[in-house]
């Protein structure tokens, strides 16, 4: 297990409100973009972290998370497993308070590195399916 329940509440509820969503892009058909709008229903403010640096869900776009001018709380990471660590390690040089492997995206070693750097972690999980839970 890659995730307690307490570390999941942490991070929906109190390591901060701007999530940093890599892989988001104007694709309806990909995850991403549905699980960006409901991080948005339940208040939270989404920067688009894509190659093409598109403007999703009326938020500005940016081609890598080192690109963000300002400060994330938590790393949402859409992209495949032998990628996710690079955006991890990432997430960590950025400053930022947690990292969200999404389902399916597993790199038990980035884990252990993000932990190990201070930083709560969450993998194999969607915020989109635990924030409801929350109620």
């Amino acid at each position: 297990m890659y995730a307690d329940d307490e570390t999941i509440r942490k991070i929906l509820t109190r390591t901060g409100d701007t999530w940093a969503v890599v892989g988001l892009s104007n694709n309806t058909s990909r995850a991403a973009y549905g699980v960006a709008a409901v991080l948005q229903r339940y208040g939270k403010r989404i920067v688009p972290v894509h190659p093409k640096a598109e403007t999703v869900h009326g938020e500005r776009g940016y081609a890598s998370l080192a690109d963000v001018p300002f400060d994330v709380d938590v790393v949402d990471v859409f992209v495949n497993s032998d990628l996710a660590g690079r955006v991890a390690d990432e997430a960590v040089a950025k400053g930022a308070g947690a990292v969200w492997f999404q389902l399916g995206v597993i790199d038990e070693q980035a884990y252990e590195r993000t932990r190990s750097a201070g930083l709560d972690m969450v993998m194999d999980r969607c915020p989109a399916i635990e924030i409801p839970l929350l109620d």
